[in-house]
């Protein structure tokens, strides 16, 4: 079987190479793909044709995808968590030393001198006692968020010296693993806030993030305290950075979400959303997504999607069988009742549910013919049916 996937973007390489040519034709021209691999273009008024079977991104974030609408058809959507969480990590951490060392405001001043010789150099004296910075052992970095990118900036800023504090209400124990013995965790946002020299923001924009640093928020920060959003745009108010700033109690204001109210403002320093540009992170991204997106389109494995759960199943020797449909009592059992109907006997299943989805796997002792996903399809509540021949070589 070769399957089609259609590309949006420029996909690095690596991630393409990751395709075999034997089973898969790629491209940006593809029509009626079985799936669409994407970077950012915007999909949400894209047509998509009724033979796509999922999509995935090579990024994190998943704004330009209708995940709601494509949820209720029970398409998966997959992006790829931490593939860019070193690159981001770096800017970070050149962003902490930007805002403690004043990198940006110096470069500016040194570009507008004027003069030779003396008259220079006596310049340069008199002005660089406006950029008295600070040093990072032990101050101390308030982490927000500490999944894979923020466990990398609270480890790698703790290798630095700094105290590191966290505040993470949904760690998950992998990521908590991950973390220095050291790292303290901070009893609510707002504890961390008060105690904290610095404060990095790595939490995704949901409505309960939306401006999560606002005015009440920034009045709780000491004096002088550096906040660095390399997160999402959304999750600060501008209007309360910029007040603060003004009024001397926030010290700098480093994000990588430039704004027009943010330009040649006092305190800030605003990247180009330069966080995943690297090489490295373009290809880990493209590598990972192709990998979930053949996973599941081989297989029916699931694996980083931001719709569906989590559901992984060694192949045996026969066909399989993947179910999506609504999270609704006996599902499973009518799927059943419809296999031995059939004459096929279940070998494996495994099913998992993520609040209104569900989603099975069930291996079976042959093939599912087409009729049969035909009638498990019309069961009230089954979003989408797939039948996956057994794998070459065996069955």
């Amino acid at each position: 079987m070769v399957f089609r996937i259609r590309t949006y973007n420029n996909i690095a390489e690596a991630g393409l190479e990751a395709f075999p040519r034997s089973q898969y034709e790629v491209g940006a021209s593809i029509e009626q793909p079985d799936g669409i691999l994407v970077r950012s273009a915007n999909l949400h008024q894209e047509p998509l044709p009724e033979t796509v079977q999922a999509i995935a991104r090579a990024g994190a974030g998943v704004n330009n995808i209708p995940v709601e609408k494509l949820s209720e058809q029970g398409i998966p959507v997959f992006n790829a968590p931490g593939a860019n969480a070193n690159a981001v990590k770096e800017l970070v951490l050149a962003g902490l030393f930007m805002g403690f060392r004043h990198i940006a405001p110096a470069l500016a001043f040194v570009a507008e001198l004027s003069g030779e010789g003396e008259t220079f150099e006596k310049a340069v004296e008199a002005g660089k006692k406006r950029f008295v910075g600070r040093e990072l052992p032990g101050r101390r970095l308030g982490v927000v968020g500490l999944g894979a990118i923020g466990g990398q900036v609270a480890n790698a800023a703790r290798a630095l010296g700094m105290e590191v504090v966290g505040y993470d209400p949904g760690i998950t124990v992998e990521h908590a693993w991950r973390l220095a013995s050291d790292i303290r965790q901070a009893r609510s946002l707002d504890e961390l806030l008060a105690e904290c020299d610095v404060v990095s923001l790595h939490v995704p924009l949901i409505e309960a993030t939306r401006e999560l640093i606002n005015e009440r928020r920034i009045a709780v920060m000491p004096d002088s305290a550096l906040l660095l959003n390399f997160a999402r745009d959304g999750l600060v108010r501008r209007s309360a950075v910029l007040a603060a700033l003004a009024e001397g109690r926030l010290g700098a204001y480093v994000t990588d979400f430039p704004h027009p109210e943010l330009q040649g403002q006092p305190g800030v320093v605003a990247l180009p959303h330069l966080g995943a540009s690297t090489g490295e992170a373009e290809a880990n991204s493209a590598v990972l997504a192709v990998q979930n997106l053949r996973e599941f389109l081989e297989h029916g494995n699931i694996r980083n999607s931001v719709n569906f759960p989590d559901v992984v199943m060694p192949r045996t020797d026969g066909g399989r069988l993947a179910v999506a449909n609504a999270n609704v009592p006996n599902m499973v059992g009518q799927v059943g009742t419809t296999l031995a109907e059939a004459g096929l006997n279940i070998v494996d299943l495994l099913n998992r549910s993520r609040g209104e989805l569900a989603y099975t796997l069930i291996d079976v002792d042959g093939e599912v013919a087409p009729d049969i996903a035909g009638r498990i399809l019309a069961i009230d509540g089954v979003l989408k049916v797939r039948s996956i021949p057994p794998v070459s070589g065996r069955g």
